[in-house]
């Protein structure tokens, strides 16, 4: 019976020059921005923005409409109240 395939002396082994060195960087990685400071939180400025608008408040939940017109009135009389 003969062999099927490729004996195992045929296959080439991948080439690696050890003593290439790579020239190019890609990309970095950052750290991670802490999650409990202050400096990176959004509370903070959300805050600062209700501030700024007088306190402006969009009521919460979920809202339908069948345009965005419709939508956009809706969020101008909302905010103009």
């Amino acid at each position: 019976m003969a062999k099927i395939g490729l004996p195992w002396d045929a296959v080439k082994q991948p080439s690696i020059n050890v003593e290439e060195q790579i020239d190019r960087v890609v990309g970095r990685r950052t750290k991670m921005p802490h999650a409990l400071s202050t400096v990176t939180s959004n509370r903070a400025e959300s805050i600062a923005w209700r501030k700024a608008l007088g306190g402006l408040r969009v009521p919460r939940g979920v809202h339908r409409f069948k345009t965005h017109e419709e939508a956009d009135q809706w969020l101008l009389r909302m905010t103009a109240r």
